[in-house]
């Protein structure tokens, strides 16, 4: 029969082992080196896996803490870098397209239509297909379109934000004195600029930059003309002759 480790009395204790039992914690245990009672054992037991748990929730705890900062921080760099592409493809629209006139009340306008247009590549505006993935092809068909000709397709298509006399000539300082980005852009067609040079270079470049300064030459030149000469050159239209407005105007 096997030895109890531990008797709740002395009664209990078989007589030819009494020497083997001492009394300890209000009971008789068997004295043995290095024995521990049961029950301690199975409370260490329970008292470890309770402890390990406890540590595996906190590190899935951590973990998941751990994670959501990196996502939070993923997400607000992100967030930043979209922000940072977005100003500096509004800062080269508004620059390019000041050069063509373009209205202060037309760049909330402007730049919303570039940001659905333009992407950041290499650090550089790059314009793409509604698809999001196909570059769009300049003038030329082949290469990818720069910021000049988007502006000039805009002048085309929404000419609204654009001055009226934008290019008719040069354009007058800006409110304060300060000038304005157009202070110096003038219509090589016009009599008091007149310039050949240029107005070839214009014609190679920018058709439609350079058929507006025609436009807007002839307009000024009609308009400040005395009636009688106003009337001739209508008639002349009516009758199908044209007339080359600047050279009569000279």
């Amino acid at each position: 029969m096997a030895l109890k480790f531990k008797l709740k009395s002395r009664d209990e204790v078989p007589a030819e082992l009494s020497s083997h039992y001492v009394e300890r914690d209000g009971g008789w245990v068997l004295d043995v080196d290095g024995a521990v009672e049961k029950a301690k054992v199975e409370e260490f037991r329970t008292t470890n896996v309770a402890l390990m748990r406890e540590r595996d929730e906190l590190k899935r705890r951590f973990e998941r803490s751990e994670s959501d900062q990196v996502q939070a921080i993923a997400q607000e760099r992100d967030a930043l870098t979209s922000r940072l592409s977005a100003i500096q493809i509004d800062q080269a629209i508004v620059t390019e397209a000041t050069k063509r006139g373009l209205r202060a009340s037309a760049i909330p306008d402007i730049t919303s239509r570039a940001r659905s247009t333009f992407r950041l590549v290499n650090g550089f505006p790059q314009a793409f297909e509604p698809d999001g993935q196909t570059a769009r092809a300049g003038r030329d068909g082949v290469s990818p379109m720069n910021l000049a000709e988007w502006i000039d397709q805009q002048v085309s298509e929404a000419p609204h934000l654009f001055e009226s006399n934008a290019g008719g000539g040069a354009v007058g300082n800006a409110p304060g004195g300060g000038g304005s980005a157009r202070s110096n852009v003038k219509n090589p067609f016009r009599k008091e600029t007149w310039n050949i040079t240029e107005q070839m270079r214009l014609q190679k470049n920018d058709p439609g930059l350079a058929a507006r300064h025609r436009s807007a030459t002839s307009r000024c030149a009609i308009s400040g003309a005395a009636p009688e000469f106003q009337a001739f050159v209508q008639g002349g239209k009516a009758f199908g002759i044209g007339h080359d407005v600047r050279k009569i105007g000279q």
